[in-house]
């Protein structure tokens, strides 16, 4: 039986909530210092023969926490259908980078502006089971914020306190049928996080310390 998500740990306070920029400039060193492998077939060669796209990573300040933001998507879209997800998707012709790409897919699925979202680092690439190679962008939003979800891909917003998910009771790890690696599972409340945004908030996490 899945347990509830446990109140807010105050070790993960921000300790200086007056100066928002702390804790932007913190993550960002973080992120510039971890030394992640890149995950298999993201190689040069593997990667050329896989479909490349983006995911932000977007986390705002509130009640002096850090907070993470997911989507629901709906059943109707081409792949994933009702799992949480970070807004992102395949890059496109016109997208000059990657990191554009992550951002031109959440205006368009959240309505979060580009001009509005401050890029703070990068996570591990990783490849879906779908073959997508993807890059995971962390970045900071501003709060509170009016999102404008697209009615066709976003069936529901999520937002989440990063303290909640770094509850150990919360987390499983399995193993599936003709997969070689461990699966993690995220059980917040009725939603299971799982998949490429498990692993992407695993790594997440593990950079927060």
């Amino acid at each position: 039986m899945r347990r509830p998500p446990r109140a807010s740990n105050p070790k993960s306070e921000i300790r200086n909530p007056q100066s928002v920029g702390d804790w932007m400039e913190d993550l960002r060193t973080r992120l510039s210092a971890g030394s992640r492998p890149p995950a298999q077939g993201t190689e040069d060669g593997a990667r050329r023969e896989r479909r490349r796209a983006a995911v932000l990573v977007p986390l705002f300040l509130r009640e002096r926490q850090l907070w993470i933001l997911f989507t629901r998507r709906t059943e109707t879209v081409g792949h994933h259908r009702g799992q949480i997800s970070f807004p992102g998707g395949a890059e496109e012709p016109g997208d000059e980078s990657l990191s554009r790409t992550a951002l031109r897919e959440t205006e368009e699925e959240l309505g979060i502006a580009p001009e509005d979202v401050r890029l703070l680092g990068t996570l591990a690439p990783i490849v879906t089971i779908t073959n997508f190679y993807v890059e995971p962008y962390v970045a900071a939003i501003p709060q509170p914020y009016l999102f404008r979800p697209a009615e066709a891909e976003i069936a529901e917003v999520l937002e989440v306190p990063l303290s909640a998910l770094r509850d150990p009771a919360i987390l499983e790890k399995k193993r599936l049928p003709g997969r070689e690696e461990v699966i993690l599972f995220y059980n917040y409340g009725p939603h299971v996080i799982w998949g490429a945004t498990a692993r992407i908030l695993a790594e997440l996490l593990e950079a927060l310390g």
